[in-house]
């Protein structure tokens, strides 16, 4: 049984696997330019954000339907569970399918289909955040975040995601004021791609609760040292780190750094099909990478469920209790 935990860094179109990609092409009389699924797969072989970013929206194309949505978050959460994830917070990218004529209410539905029976089929309670696209323009996101009124019932947050550089936060300063008016909470990727500035730009500006990514916070020790106090939390993917070419090897990694320097540190899968593992099999790869011990992976795991949306409610505050006594609970084999 896998220690348990909460997923916090998630994109749900990143967790389109080549098989159900071409399941889905067909049924929706979508032409893929890859011969098979090996060829794919070898496609996932990226040189930097950027061409990552070109492959993953291109594949979107097989996403249309309702049903398309929810087989995606379906398989997904199957997965997740597998590997020990009780609580998963779901971002998706509503404008990269609007762009494509798909409306939003056929995403968050599709996706809100599945996430209805998550957890009794699947033991995990869910959440859903939409993230804007920095490199589309604020008017855009603010377009985006009007149109989703209507499904707000269904979404927890508003998160900020795509190529970061030369995109700053504050570029989005006014649909975040906005979406704190709906009572939406706010995170942002920051400090992936981007500058430490960036990461405290969110924090000002935004007034993000969570920071996606945030690894180059530790180029700013003033930062650090706030981020600790505020216990501001990290959504760190150490796998999409290596791949993307933010960290050269996994043992380069700064994660047992950061956790030393008493940051409030979560490990997650990011796009586990593009990166190769899910978030199980990333806590797996710190384990033998960077050699953390079980108090250290507990400690990861401990500070998911606190990092985690729950709305302070005395039902939801239980359930984090309750997740929390699973994780001091867990017998490491």
């Amino acid at each position: 049984m896998p220690l348990p935990k909460a997923e916090l860094h998630l994109h749900i179109e990143g967790t389109l696997e080549p098989e159900l990609a071409f399941a889905l092409a067909e049924r929706n009389g979508v032409t893929l330019p890859y011969a098979d699924t090996e060829a794919l797969r070898e496609a996932y072989l990226f040189q930097d954000l950027q061409s990552f970013l070109d492959l993953y929206y291109g594949l979107m194309a097989v996403l249309r339907t309702e049903a398309d949505f929810e087989e995606l978050a379906d398989a997904y959460l199957a997965r997740a569970a597998a590997q020990g994830v009780r609580h998963a917070e779901i971002f998706f990218d509503p404008q990269a399918h609007t762009a494509r004529g798909v409306e939003i209410g056929t995403v968050v539905e599709g996706l809100g289909r599945a996430l209805d029976r998550s957890r009794e089929r699947h033991g995990i309670t869910t959440r859903l955040i939409m993230c804007f696209l920095r490199d589309e323009s604020a008017e855009s996101a603010m377009e985006t975040l009007e149109a989703a009124k209507p499904h707000l019932h269904r979404i927890t947050g508003v998160g900020l995601d795509s190529a970061e550089v030369g995109h700053p936060p504050r570029k989005f300063a006014a649909v975040y004021e906005a979406a704190a008016a709906l009572g939406l909470r706010r995170v942002a990727h920051a400090g992936e791609e981007g500058p430490a500035a960036y990461v405290t730009e969110a924090l000002d500006v935004l007034g993000v609760e969570r920071v996606d990514h945030g690894l180059r916070c530790v180029e700013d020790p003033e930062l650090v040292r706030r981020l600790v106090r505020d216990r501001v939390p990290l959504t760190l993917c150490p796998l999409s780190n290596v791949r993307l070419r933010a960290v050269d090897v996994l043992e380069d990694h700064p994660l047992p750094q950061m956790m030393a320097a008493g940051l409030l540190c979560t490990v997650n899968s990011d796009d586990p099909a593009y990166f190769g593992g899910y978030v199980g099999d990333t806590f797996h790869a710190v384990h033998e990478a960077l050699g953390l011990d079980e108090n250290q992976l507990r400690e990861l795991a401990r500070n998911s469920f606190e990092a985690a949306f729950l709305d302070g409610s005395p039902e939801e505050e239980a359930l984090r209790a309750a997740y929390l006594a699973e994780v001091e609970a867990y017998q490491f084999d």
